[in-house]
């Protein structure tokens, strides 16, 4: 019997395989290839060529048809019925048969199976492979025309190999000399601006020379090393950013450019507008046009502008830097030193000078080139491959059987802790709270949370006894310490500053009586001057409504989230005569509330005044809870207001 040579087992597996793969049965190739016999060399070869005979032949023309076939191959090459190549080369023959159009359509399925790539048993036979796929499909590619495409291959190479494959790294600093950028030698030194552009520099066959000369710099930075073509880059730059500086940029608006949008993020509105084709707003070209007629309008363009000055950044950025494999003759003297930083911050007020979003844009290139540094720093210490640490063995959370303990039940904890009046929160810091007093209620009555002064002390050191925020919280804690709250005022003159002034002087001849008598001959008194007073309470509200409108300003600033008097003036409005709902909702009786609505004339400092109040006398007062409580009562307009003052503290 003779043994089934390389062209029989063609025959057979392809057969095989077209039938498999029309109904997209794996089990179906992997048992009909058992059954073929003993696995061979010559069998698995077979199976590769039958898989690029088969792709080529039947499916080169369907993309989706290609995503199942090599789909198809991985799982083959998983089990080792296949090189684990395959897939990768067949990839490779697809992209060389088809359109760049369809190459472009199918590269997306291998940006989203990058993890497959990445496994441990594609990844090292295969890595050569896609390497080389991916720079075929870039030579084929036009660096102008095909931009976002080759954009794609070099962020998927950057996924797919790790940052210390030293295939994507430029170890040894080259610069890519084959950029030239062509322009007009020949020309007449005449006005290029034209009569279209005003300026305020001379825009002139020069400046168009000087501008263009300076890419040759930006190929090849090493040139600046050179003395005499170092005089020719100063010069240059010192003329170009001149011109930038006395040709200034206008923010964006109707009829020449976009209008900044009111609602919405000038970026996001910029990449919205490049991805609808119907705008026709702004493309992206890989280089910009060098006809000289071009130099005016090009300079009024704020991103031909920022490509410019950011290659100036990068050029900067460069020659002082210290680079492993620059030439020991490539160093800068301390005045080229110090003309790069004044340059450098030059470049920079230009680019914040720069619409739309010039500040921003500046310290985002600012950022980058600091972590250019970095990337730099890590080149010269011989690109170390990054690796997770060691995990310390007490973080790694395993216990041997011999460190494991035997934990307690949370009901036996518990219990025990019941038992001897304790609580258990399963917490040690909770735990530890709950147990300062066994009895909460109890705990929230103690001295030490009592933060009320005495009436005493407080009337006898004021800050301003005219000043009705003091006013306003003497009368609130006479009402809760003292009896001469609930006396009879007839002064003349009805000023709270007097009442309280009277009421000091009642307590300390109180006070000395009390220390002339003893205490058995004084309680009698008191209680008979207690007995005794006029409670006429119609008549101290009346006393209290002609004093003084208190609106005192915001001096709590202890307190998170305090109104500020502009943000107090333009909410008042908006509440307006639904104040009093709002008066009832934090608390104040309707004495109070007439007390406000009499001091002031209209709504609107009706509600000032109790707003201000509320914030300067209520611990719990801030912006979180009076938003909280008006959208409760339905009034969605104040809300919204004071939520938006919330949003602008932070």
């Amino acid at each position: 019997m003779t043994t089934p040579t390389f062209e029989n087992y063609r025959e057979k597996l392809t057969a095989i395989l077209r039938e498999a793969f029309e109904e997209r049965k794996f089990d179906q190739l992997k048992s009909d290839f058992g059954a073929l016999g003993e696995s061979n060399a010559d069998k698995k070869s077979s199976l590769d060529q039958v898989f690029r005979d088969v792709l080529l032949k039947d499916h080169s023309d369907d993309v989706k048809a290609i995503e199942d076939f090599i789909t198809f191959s991985t799982h083959a090459a998983r089990a080792d019925m296949v090189s684990v190549t395959i897939p990768v080369i067949l990839l490779g023959d697809v992209f060389d048969a088809v359109t760049l159009d369809e190459c472009e359509k199918l590269f997306t399925y291998v940006e989203n199976n990058v993890a497959v790539w990445k496994e441990e048993i594609f990844f090292t036979p295969c890595k050569n492979n896609i390497l080389r796929m991916c720079n075929d499909l870039l030579r084929r590619l036009s660096r102008s025309q095909n931009t976002v495409f080759c954009g794609r291959i070099l962020l998927f190479l950057a996924k797919f190999f790790p940052f210390s494959e030293r295939s994507g790294l430029n170890i040894v600093s080259e610069f890519n000399l084959e950029n030239l950028t062509e322009y007009s030698a020949d020309g007449k030194n005449e006005n290029l601006a034209g009569d279209s552009v005003e300026t305020q520099v001379q825009i002139d066959y020069n400046l168009y020379c000087k501008f263009w000369a300076l890419q040759d710099f930006f190929r090849n930075p090493n040139q600046c090393y050179n003395k005499v073509q170092w005089k020719t880059f100063v010069s240059h730059t010192s003329s170009v950013l001149a011109a930038f500086k006395g040709f200034k940029l206008e923010e964006p608006r109707e009829g020449g450019s976009r209008e900044k949008p009111d609602q919405m993020d000038v970026d996001e509105a910029e990449v919205r507008d490049f991805l609808d084709p119907d705008k026709g707003v702004q493309h992206f070209f890989a280089k910009f046009l060098t006809n000289p007629k071009l130099l005016a309008l090009q300079l009024s363009d704020s991103n031909f502008r920022r490509s410019v000055l950011v290659q100036f950044l990068i050029i900067f950025h460069y020659l002082p830097s210290q680079v492993k494999f620059k030439m020991e003759v490539y160093t800068l003297g301390q005045s080229q030193v110090d003309w790069l930083k004044e340059t450098e911050a030059q470049v920079y007020r230009l680019l914040d000078e720069t619409p739309p979003n010039g500040t921003k844009f500046s310290k985002s290139v600012q950022h980058m080139l600091q972590r250019e540094e970095m990337w730099n720093n890590w080149k010269n210490d011989g690109c170390k491959e990054f690796q997770r640490p060691d995990p310390h063995p007490s973080d790694t959370g395993k216990v041997t059987s011999s460190q494991r303990k035997y934990k307690r039940l949370l009901g036996d904890s518990i219990k025990e802790a019941t038992k001897h009046g304790k609580f258990y929160m399963g917490n040690p810091e909770l735990t530890k709270l709950w147990n300062l007093c066994p009895d909460n209620l109890q705990a929230c009555k103690g001295s030490d949370r009592n933060f009320l002064p005495s009436l005493e002390s407080y009337l006898e050191n004021p800050k301003d006894k005219s000043d009705p925020s003091y006013e306003w919280r003497a009368l609130r804690l006479m009402a809760r310490q003292s009896p001469h709250f609930f006396t009879l005022f007839n002064t003349p003159s009805y000023k709270v500053s007097d009442y309280l002034e009277s009421v000091r002087k009642k307590i300390q001849k109180d006070r000395n009586e009390i220390k002339a008598e003893p205490m058995e001959e004084v309680l009698p008194v008191v209680v008979e001057q207690i007995e005794t007073d006029n409670f006429a309470d119609d008549q101290m509200e009346a006393d209290l409504l002609k004093t003084e409108q208190l609106t005192p300003e915001d001096k709590n600033t202890h307190k998170p989230n305090m109104i500020t008097s502009d943000q107090l003036q333009e909410l008042a409005p908006i509440i307006g005569a639904e104040w009093k709902k709002l008066a009832n909702k934090l608390g104040y009786r309707s004495d109070e509330i007439l007390f406000f609505e009499t001091e002031n004339p209209t709504p609107s400092s009706q509600c000032h005044a109790m707003l201000q109040i509320w914030f300067d006398d209520d611990m719990d007062a801030s912006l979180d809870n009076l938003a909280y409580i008006l959208e409760g009562l339905g009034m969605l307009e104040s809300s919204d207001t004071v939520k938006k003052f919330i949003g602008n503290s932070d």
